[in-house]
């Protein structure tokens, strides 16, 4: 099966977020993670944090957060939402 492709678009990422979205990138039904915008947020310092926000043609939005930072992450998949918070809750170490 053919792994799905991370688009490297930015030079600034939040940190810890791109060898999350690279593993995520090589799920099967995965097949193309875009990081999108970066912005400063106020607050106290979190762990990386993803969360699956709103469906887009063909996949879903991402907010992902962290210290200082926020940023968007566009995924196309066949998933459910559900599929996809699934797998990137496994992937950062969160456990049910």
């Amino acid at each position: 099966m053919k792994e799905g492709r991370l688009v490297k678009n930015h030079s600034t990422h939040i940190p810890g977020l791109i060898p999350i979205l690279d593993q995520l990138a090589q799920e099967p039904r995965i097949k193309t993670v875009v990081p999108g915008r970066l912005a400063r947020v106020k607050g106290r310092p979190i762990p990386l944090k993803i969360n699956v926000t709103v469906p887009i043609s063909g996949g879903y939005k991402l907010q992902a957060r962290s210290s200082g930072g926020a940023q968007e992450v566009f995924v196309v998949t066949d998933l459910s939402a559900e599929a996809l918070q699934s797998i990137i809750d496994y992937l950062l170490g969160i456990r049910y």
